[in-house]
């Protein structure tokens, strides 16, 4: 096998790979709210929208020098609650429990150890893609 073959073969089993991993268009929330220096590259040179969008990623070429194709912020249950980790602005105390987090109507997620686990929303107005 010449070393050109090998790599296509190569490619053609990543795009098909990624085919089957693929999921569903990210939310405009999930990409708009990512800091450009927080983009990690989920695509390849010269990969399109849709095939980024096909992987389950976001895209963006309005700014050179970063990743275009790119992994979205994780899903939150309310576009309001997606954003960096660092955007997050306290809205409880420590150990709140979601129920009590919900009545002052904010955001609780406790993936992540010390930084807010209840916290404000954002409006989701402010998302675009």
């Amino acid at each position: 096998m010449r070393p050109q073959d090998a790599l296509l073969l190569a490619v053609v089993l990543f795009l098909g790979l990624c085919a089957l991993v693929g999921g569903e268009k990210p939310s405009p929330c999930q990409c708009s709210r990512l800091s450009l220096d927080q983009r990690k590259n989920c695509g390849f040179p010269g990969i399109t929208s849709d095939q980024c969008f096909n992987l389950g990623c976001c895209f963006n070429s309005s700014v050179a020098g970063v990743p275009w194709c790119f992994n979205p912020l994780p899903s939150q249950a309310s576009q309001e609650c997606v954003m960096e980790v660092s955007a997050r602005e306290n809205c409880g105390y420590p150990g709140i429990s979601p129920e009590d987090c919900a009545a002052r109507q904010c955001c609780f997620s406790n993936a992540i150890r010390q930084v807010p686990w209840c916290f404000f929303p954002k409006s989701a107005k402010d998302c675009y893609y």
